[in-house]
């Protein structure tokens, strides 16, 4: 008797391959420089609240830039954006190698923002989604896994070559791995679509079934969505901008830092995998309200930190799982709740909500370290938001004309 995995064709593995690697990609943009914040701000005399308004101009464009990756990826294919989107990204480190001024890292972080974009969680949630029925939580689990390992190898790589040289070398460097390693995959590995037929007795669905986005725009699990996103880049964004500057303060090298940064960006793949399992076996309303339940239960333990510093490796596991199952959740929630038809186009829309969460999240974290000496009442203030929104998640539900 075949096996569920025995009746998914090689090809859909190629694919789900490629866009792994291009996931990888988002530790380029995404993660390199929270492991520059303290040298870059010695050198060039910033303060740390300057240095995090570099997230307004990133996020200003990857939201703005998100409905329009969607709505590329449904029509020119995912393939075309994941190349177009390492290519923007390694040149754009490239150039961030030479800066001198706030205002030149500002205009190469929108920049940044647009390439990532390309990268992200849209183009690959949209070819998953597409190619895999049965054991779609699994699969998106294992693309998004990408995303963690290059979180977790890139502020590791990037500190050991400025160690040995400087932060500008180490941007030459990585911007070149961007285009050895990632280009080739994107070109040669993603399909964007399976054949008409059904590959695998059933494990691919019909991509016309459900909502339009105009129609799913003017429905309640919408906005519950996006305010539950803009909640979670205000707390993710704001913890983990911070989180290595955070740890140095409290006594360890910028190195060790650096380290655990990356181990929570890695225990990650296992809080990916892990949710797509679980989302494979239980309800998706479920798997999402216990995901944010947990995430929210990390964020009260962040305030312990101070005065139990043995808690860390909890608080990092707890964290860079939950933070990680997020990415899992959100396209299998918007295909429950919308149906396969316009995945790519509503996620897009849906990430607008990243603007207004992740440019307060880390502006609020550094004014008030600046102001207070402290992060501890912009920590209090994200547990608290965290709190509020597991209330609304009780109202997600499978919209009407969904399947």
């Amino acid at each position: 008797m075949p096996t569920r995995a025995d009746r998914i064709p090689p090809r859909a593995w190629a694919v789900l391959a490629g866009c792994l690697v291009c996931q990888m990609g988002l530790g380029l943009g995404g993660y390199v420089f929270v492991a520059f914040l303290k040298p870059i701000v010695a050198e060039l005399g910033w303060s740390r609240a300057a240095y995090s308004v570099s997230t307004l101009p990133l996020l200003l464009a990857m939201a703005l830039a998100s409905p329009l990756v969607g709505r590329l990826t449904d029509r020119a294919g995912a393939r075309v954006v994941f190349a177009g989107g390492i290519t923007l990204v390694a040149g754009t480190l490239w150039a961030f190698a030479g800066m001198q001024s706030l205002w030149h890292f500002y205009g190469l972080g929108a920049l940044l923002g647009i390439g990532i974009t390309g990268l992200g969680d849209i183009p690959a949630g949209a070819v998953v989604t597409r190619w895999f029925r049965h054991s779609r939580g699994l699969a998106l689990g294992a693309v998004y896994v990408g995303s963690n390992l290059g979180g977790a190898l890139v502020p590791v790589l990037a500190t050991s070559i400025a160690a040995e040289s400087s932060w500008r070398h180490a941007l030459h460097v990585l911007a070149i791995g961007g285009w050895v390693v990632i280009l080739p995959a994107a070109i040669w590995l993603v399909r964007d679509r399976p054949p008409a037929a059904p590959l695998d007795d059933g494990d691919v669905e019909d991509a016309s079934d459900g909502l339009e986005l105009g129609a799913a725009v003017r429905t309640r699990s919408f906005w519950i969505l996006l305010v539950t996103l803009f909640t979670f880049y205000f707390y993710y964004l704001g913890v983990n901008n911070h989180l290595v500057a955070y740890l140095s303060d409290a006594g360890f090298s910028d190195a060790a830092a650096a380290r655990h940064f990356g181990y929570a960006v890695l225990i990650g793949a296992a809080g990916k995998l892990g949710m797509g399992l679980l989302a494979d076996r239980i309800a998706v309303r479920r798997a999402l309200w216990g995901t944010f339940a947990v995430m929210t239960a990390g964020s009260w333990l962040l305030l312990r930190l101070g005065d139990t510093p043995g808690l860390l490796p909890v608080f990092l596991t707890v964290h860079g799982v939950t933070v990680a199952a997020e990415n899992v959740m959100l396209p299998l929630v918007v295909a429950y709740c919308f149906g396969p038809r316009a995945v790519a186009s509503i996620y897009g829309v849906l990430m607008l909500a990243l603007l207004p969460g992740g440019v307060l999240g880390p502006w609020v974290a550094g004014r008030v370290f600046d102001t207070a000496g402290s992060y501890a009442p912009a920590f209090t203030l994200f547990a608290v938001t965290n709190l509020l929104v597991l209330g609304l998640l009780l109202g997600v539900r499978r919209e009407t004309g969904a399947t």
